[in-house]
């Protein structure tokens, strides 16, 4: 990792058509080689980000930088810089379904590759088919498969590319845990600059390093380490990523007619924090 920024983020707002502003005043600042979760209730924006650093949309307001270049409407009219952009940034998809289109699994991971005119595609196809146990499925159209079949094809999609920015959607969704597990580890050992937004604190637990969450009202709610994040009661319920309820045990009080009743916060995926 060098001292040499690869995303900027100054005052960036955005908002989708006759709707609030969804992303309000975000100020990131991510080096080359960094491992960020990005966390935070549904509805504040964290997808929208995701696009917004791949530039499929662009920041109403404030400058986006990319290895120290505007991503704008404007920039994006340089072919050349188009190309290398496109080429270093990999985006996963929340939905899968949204990523897959060709006729075959094996056609579909070699699509990207072949799009950027890289020899080695049918070699590519093979190692991420192997990683993530494709190989019986690579003659089978996409359509056909399970929610968490079409996720692994999704991944593999976008790990081919090899690309020196990863920004995963929800990647761990509909995985088994093996297949989570070697994710994590994969995405940790991996020399490119990688973000992934989750709602599991287990996933986020495993792979981060640094933690971002959004707050409900557009804004960075919290940009630090991320153990000291997870572990932050009062951080998790006042973004809406812990809860509290009630509970009800067996124990003596119960007998001498005391409510056992008492409150826990609890985080997803049911993490219990004393």
């Amino acid at each position: 990792m060098n001292d040499m920024p690869l995303i900027e983020l100054h005052d960036v707002s955005f908002a989708w058509p006759d709707a609030e502003p969804l992303l309000a005043g975000i100020d990131l600042r991510v080096l080359r080689g960094e491992k960020i979760v990005l966390m935070g209730a549904n509805g504040t924006g964290k997808s929208t980000l995701l696009k917004l650093l791949a530039g499929l949309v662009f920041a109403h307001s404030g400058r986006h930088l990319h290895g120290g270049m505007p991503v704008d409407a404007a920039s994006l009219r340089d072919k050349a810089w188009v190309r290398r952009f496109r080429a270093d940034v990999g985006l996963l998809f929340q939905n899968p379904d949204a990523m897959l289109f060709n006729p075959s699994v094996r056609e579909e991971i070699a699509y990207g590759p072949e799009r950027l005119g890289l020899s080695d595609a049918p070699a590519r196809v093979d190692r991420w088919a192997q990683a993530l146990q494709l190989g019986p499925l690579l003659d089978k159209p996409p359509f056909s498969l399970s929610g968490g079949q079409k996720q692994k094809v999704a991944l593999a999609c976008v790990l081919a590319l090899q690309p020196g920015l990863l920004l995963l959607d929800e990647p761990a969704a509909n995985l088994d845990p093996r297949t989570a597990g070697w994710l994590a580890e994969h995405l940790l050992d991996t020399p490119a600059t990688v973000i992934v937004s989750t709602h599991s604190h287990a996933f986020a637990a495993e792979f981060g390093e640094r933690c971002v969450i959004l707050g409900a009202d557009g804004r960075i709610a919290h940009d630090g380490e991320a153990h000291a994040a997870l572990h932050d009661v009062e951080l998790l319920e006042r973004t809406q990523l812990a809860y509290r309820h009630r509970h009800r045990h067996r124990h003596a009080d119960h007998v001498h007619g005391h409510d056992p009743a008492h409150t826990h916060p609890h985080v997803h995926p049911h993490v219990h924090l004393d």
